[in-house]
Formats: C-alpha cells, sequence, structure tokens
C-alpha cells in the first residue's frame, strides 16, 4: 500500500515505557482525498524506526467500504524494501511491474520485494463490503536493496500453537510452525488468537527485537497493559515473551535480528541520503524505467503522482530515530 499522504511528515506519537516494554501509541493518518482511508500508523516513531527490518506499520479497519470507498491506490513505486500485505477482513486485487497479478485475502500473505524499483497499484474488490488489515514494510540490507523484482504468496494454516493460542505463521518461525516466504534479514511475522483467560509464555529467540500490534480486545505484554491498535516493543535479550489477555485478543506479533543501517524513508522510498530520494522522486515523475509499468490496473488515473520534496535535506535514521 501506498503513503499516500500529500505532505510526508515525521511520526510523532506518543509512547510509554516500562524496564522491558515500550508501547507506542498510533497516529491517524488519511490517505488520500475526501474520501479517504484512515490508517493507525505506529512505526516509525520519532524513538525509533526499526523492529528488525520492520520499518513500517499502519493499521487499517474494520472500515463499512459503502461507506469509505474502501482501498483504491493506482500505481505508484517502491524501492530498496519489501512490502507485506495481510488482511482480517475482505480482499484486495494487486499488480504490479514485474508482472504479477495477485489477490490479498485473509490468512494469505503477499511479499512484493521491490529492489532498485517497482511500481504497484492495490484495489479492494467489488466483493468486498468491509476491509480490515495491516501493511507493513521491511527495509532491505545495503547488500541487497537492488534485489530483482519478485512477489512471493502463502497461505499460512491456522493451527494451535498453545493452550488458549492459535495463530498463523507468515513469515519466520515459531511454535514448530515455519513459513516458506523468503526474506533478506531473519524476520518474524504471524497473526495470533488469544482465547479469553490465556496466559502465553512464548519461547523467543534473543537475537530478536519483537512487536506485539493489538488488533481487538485486551492484552498486557510483560505485564504492561496495550491498548487497541498499540504497538508494544521489546528489545533483543529475552529468550521468552508474557503475553497475558483476560477476554481475548486478536494481535499481530513481528520480529527480527536488529537492523543498524542508517536510511531515509519518505513517501514511498528508502535510500541512503537526501539526494538519492530526490532522484527516486525525479525518475517516478518523469515515468522513468526503473520503476516499470503496471499492467491490468483499470482505476481510472494511470499513477500517482509524488509530494514536493520538504524545504530542508531529509535526515537518515537509524534505530533509535533520527541521526544528527
Amino acid at each position: 500500500m501506498s503513503n499516500e499522504e500529500r505532505e510526508p511528515q515525521d511520526q510523532v506519537c506518543p509512547s510509554t515505557r516500562t524496564a522491558d516494554v515500550q508501547v507506542f501509541e498510533p497516529r491517524e493518518v488519511p490517505l488520500g482525498g475526501p474520501r479517504a482511508m484512515t490508517v493507525r500508523r505506529t512505526l516509525p516513531h520519532r524513538d525509533r524506526s526499526f523492529i528488525g527490518a520492520w520499518c513500517f506499520v499502519d493499521h487499517y479497519g474494520p472500515s463499512d467500504v459503502a461507506e469509505t470507498g474502501g482501498m483504491h491506490v493506482p500505481p505508484h513505486p517502491h524501492s530498496a524494501l519489501q512490502t507485506v500485505s495481510w488482511l482480517f477482513e475482505g480482499e484486495v486485487e494487486h499488480h504490479d511491474s514485474g508482472g504479477w497479478h495477485a489477490f490479498v485475502r485473509p490468512g494469505e500473505v503477499n511479499l512484493m520485494t521491490a529492489g532498485a524499483g517497482i511500481a504497484h497499484s492495490e484495489v479492494s474488490t467489488s466483493e468486498t463490503t468491509t476491509l480490515h488489515g495491516v501493511q507493513l514494510w521491511v527495509v532491505l540490507p545495503e547488500a541487497d536493496r537492488d534485489l530483482p523484482r519478485r512477489l512471493q504468496h502463502h497461505a499460512a494454516a491456522d493451527v494451535e500453537l498453545a493452550d488458549g493460542v492459535r495463530g498463523r505463521v507468515f513469515m519466520g518461525e515459531l511454535g514448530g510452525q515455519t513459513s516458506p516466504i523468503e526474506t533478506a534479514t531473519p524476520l518474524l511475522g504471524a497473526e495470533i488468537h488469544l482465547a479469553p483467560g490465556t496466559k502465553w509464555t512464548i519461547s523467543a529467540d534473543p537475537t530478536f527485537e519483537h512487536g506485539v500490534l493489538l488488533d481487538s480486545g485486551d492484552l498486557t505484554v510483560e505485564g504492561q497493559a496495550v491498548g487497541a491498535g498499540s504497538l508494544a516493543v521489546l528489545d533483543s535479550g529475552p529468550d521468552e515473551l508474557h503475553l497475558e489477555s483476560r477476554d481475548g485478543a486478536r494481535l499481530m506479533l513481528i520480529g527480527g535480528t536488529p537492523y543498524d543501517e542508517e536510511i531515509v524513508m519518505w513517501w514511498n522510498f528508502i535510500g541512503r541520503d537526501h539526494d538519492e530520494i530526490a532522484t527516486l522522486r525525479e525518475q517516478w515523475q518523469a515515468q522513468a524505467e526503473r520503476f516499470g509499468t503496471v499492467s491490468g490496473y483499470d482505476g481510472g488515473r494511470d499513477w500517482l503522482p509524488a509530494p514536493g520534496l520538504p524545504g530542508g535535506r531529509l535526515r537518515p535514521r537509524g534505530r533509535m530515530g533520527k541521526t544528527a
């Protein structure tokens, strides 16, 4: 999904911290025009840019498509990242300049690798009445930033991970379940359902940072309450995580090894400095071959123009926010 903000700005989201957990509250961001779909964004945050190589977390819905117009994103670009689309409800049709045509449905992950450049469109289908899901981005490390364009699809099995715990592991490994999705850095991604009264001790990889995004219900992470739409973040080190729900919960669990490179992330581009972002924008505006052509999209607008760059220079970000 595109970041359709016309004037993208740094994220300023409130957060709270205990000794073990930092909780980021969501910031509402409208995507598009007057009937824009609103998303709740928790990453990037002014205090943290990454969880592993996860660099972007948008959470949306449930929304009535008849009222909101659903998702209708014309062809738009990406660079040096992978997009991860996951739905709880609804259906989204995907076309990209690598020639792939696919549908995103609940329980099925689409991971698109942009590499040096790709363009794609995303449109909720006519059968969709309610749209509800998450859009996540993964930054590609310097050594892999020019990977070939690629789309991977996987229907994750709904399995019992522990007493009172069901889940779909769509990336990495958890509870004996392994996803075939290939990534450039070690990552974990799973949709988790906790039954009422569940206390779950997760055997965790101590080299991973973890994030827990609460979609619905009630949740505590390491004893810290997490509100709906909020993202709990845990640094690497512990070999166990402790989640508890009184009334039941649905959540997204993500993780990965710490990402220590610096990047500039602006609009739909990831680069290493301001000049590279400016070049990417210029090439997209000129419809350069770098991003290719999307076939199969018939939404009335051929492509989504980039917003103007800010007046000052964009500064790189490391794991814990902006570099001076």
